[in-house]
């Protein structure tokens, strides 16, 4: 029986595939495909992790105490059965064999389709038995994060083989953690649904990244959608279908077909030129979370990299931070890879969205701040780090001897942490010439993402050679909006006169001083604002590879002059969206009419 779910739509076109159910757990679970050769051996982990939970299991029933209740010994006889019943284990080789699951992400799979049969029962007793089937599934993934770990999961940017068959595939989960989209991106969905987030929550900005459909904010989805389901993601409406009529399928693979055709017809702008009609050059960047990336951001054009965010090199290594010399190699193919253009690297920005596998012993103490986007991220928690930081820097200063590397620091909010910032870098190059090791000078950058830096400046522009507007943060702070809560996602508003008015003050000011100055938020990837921001003076905007054809279209059809004609009345309109549109409409028919005197 068809029916829709509605949420946020993030991601524009159109998605049609056998829903794939990431169920959420009290247990980190990883995510991700393996080959056909190791399917045995994932079974294995499986099946060593029963044993030994078995083992548990049977050891405290033999060591209760006399005067334990009856009742803890047959709770312990009914864990021991959900282990050996095979609607557990033995369905979750099924997703081994069948999807190529590994053996965490299979068994968080089968748990998800039993517990919606617990359910479904009518009897109240067998209903709560859902609880202990968690606890047994708790109970082996623990076991198989004690035990030796896959020594065939993917390193970060690899990417993982098809196993899909004939369907594609969507996924559908409560939400998705930064580092598994680090691997799902590389992976074979052509759509996510979740039930959380926000416009700019982190499954957002990755699925625009990839240029692929999707809805956030579904509320239930993920519970009401049933592994294997058909579903179609309409990215332009915000609306999920599951279980579509033929005609209702065929309508939506029409509008794929004119979608591919659009994509197409845009590739063609890759060689040429950003350049407006009134002969303004604009630098269209990439922006990128792997080196293996930046193939793709010259494939698209990018004219150089305005963003790496390092902070994708710390993620999914079991809390194991990479070292200098593994950075090091990290960052010099993506500098190779660039063939001299400039890559801009910022310093890693953990936090908030984007937490580390493991916590060291100084950030537990953060681990339950009220509001970690508030918190121990960015840059404060690298100065709270000086022996990691001192070493990321050496690994960015040496990786400046292969091409044209500028660095980048995010979150600045106060002079004290710029200084500091100057001197560690200090430090970092003088343990290089003692080491005997090459580098070059660099510009150092700084993120204006928090308005007291933005409203503060001409003061940072002392310190730092240019600036980069990281939006996304910028309107969060300016706004008081958590941008992955689904609860307040609608107030998060780009168009807020309060953050355009930033937005040019920044501008204008990093302009006058003869600093550059660009953009590497979601704005930057959005033409609905390319006209304004070019309006304000911005010749630099980096984004994901995916989003800089479309970007280049709208510069091309811009007159900057007659633009930055509307920017004071665009600014001070209650409403400058609106008066956005009805600037465009006024210059397109200006146009019009000149082109019509003319013939």
């Amino acid at each position: 029986m068809s029916f829709q779910v509605f949420g946020l739509p993030v991601s524009r076109g159109v998605a049609i595939g056998r829903a794939v159910l990431v169920a959420s757990s009290r247990v980190d679970v990883a995510h991700y495909f393996i080959d056909e050769e190791r399917v045995e051996a994932e079974v294995m982990r499986l099946r060593s992790a029963r044993d030994a939970v078995a083992s548990e299991l049977s050891t405290l029933q033999r060591e209760l105490p006399a005067e334990a209740p009856a009742e803890l010994s047959a709770l312990l006889d009914v864990h021991l059965m959900l282990l050996h019943d095979e609607t557990l284990t033995g369905a979750t080789k099924h997703w081994i064999h069948e999807r190529h699951y590994n053996a965490e992400w299979a068994l968080s799979a089968q748990l998800e389709v039993l517990a919606r049969q617990f359910d479904e029962m009518e009897d109240e007793y067998l209903r709560e038995r859902k609880a202990d089937l968690e606890q047994v599934v708790e109970r082996l993934l623990r076991a198989m994060a004690r035990g030796p770990a896959s020594s065939f999961a993917p390193a970060p940017g690899g990417r993982p083989r098809d196993f899909a068959g004939e369907d594609p595939l969507v996924l559908v989960a409560n939400d998705i953690a930064p580092a598994d989209m680090l691997q799902f991106k590389r992976s074979v969905f052509t759509g996510f649904i979740t039930d959380v987030g926000g416009k700019t929550s982190h499954t957002a900005i990755v699925a625009r990244s990839m240029d692929i459909p999707a809805v956030v904010g579904a509320r239930e989805a993920s519970r009401i959608i049933r592994q294997d389901d058909w579903i179609v993601i309409d990215g332009d409406a915000g609306i999920v279908i599951v279980d579509p009529s033929p005609i209702v399928l065929e309508e939506y693979r029409f509008r794929q077909r004119q979608s591919d055709l659009g994509r197409e017809r845009l590739s063609r702008l890759r060689h040429t030129p950003a350049v407006t009609l009134d002969g303004e050059r604009v630098e269209l960047l990439a922006n990128i979370e792997m080196p293996g990336d930046a193939i793709a951001a010259l494939e698209a054009g990018a004219v150089g990299v305005g963003l790496f965010r390092s902070e994708f090199l710390f993620m999914n290594r079991q809390g194991e931070l990479p070292g200098e010399d593994e950075q090091f190699e990290a960052y010099r193919a993506a500098v190779e890879a660039m063939n001299g253009l400039p890559v801009t690297i910022r310093t890693v920005d953990i936090g908030a969205d984007k937490p580390l596998d493991r916590m060291s012993a100084n950030e537990l103490r953060h681990e339950h701040a009220l509001n970690p986007a508030l918190g121990l991220r960015a840059i404060r928690w690298s100065l709270s780090e000086p022996g990691m930081f001192r070493q990321q820097l050496r690994a960015i200063l040496r990786a400046s001897a292969f091409g044209k590397v500028r660095l980048l620091i995010p979150m600045v909010a106060h002079l004290s942490e710029a200084r500091l910032t100057l001197e560690t870098l200090t430090r970092a190059r003088q343990q290089l010439i003692e080491a005997g090791k090459a580098f070059t000078d660099i510009e150092v950058g700084a993120m204006i993402e928090v308005p007291a830096s933005a409203l503060t400046l001409p003061a940072f522009l002392r310190y730092f050679d240019f600036v980069s507007i990281g939006t996304n943060d910028l309107i969060q702070y300016t706004l008081a909006i958590d941008r992955a809560d689904e609860a307040v996602a609608h107030l998060y508003d780009p168009w807020h006169p309060a953050v355009l008015g930033l937005l040019a003050r920044v501008i204008a000011q990093a302009r006058a001083a003869g600093k550059h100055v660009s953009v590497c938020g979601e704005m930057a990837g959005d033409p609905e604002f390319t006209e304004l921001l070019l309006a304000m003076g911005l010749r630099s905007l980096s984004m994901h590879p995916s989003r800089i054809a479309s970007i280049k279209e709208r510069v091309l059809r811009t007159d900057a002059r007659r633009w930055a004609q509307q920017l004071e009345r665009i600014l001070a309109a209650d409403e400058p969206e609106a008066e956005c549109r009805r600037a465009a409409q006024l210059l397109l028919s200006g146009r019009a009419d000149s082109s019509q005197n003319e013939q």
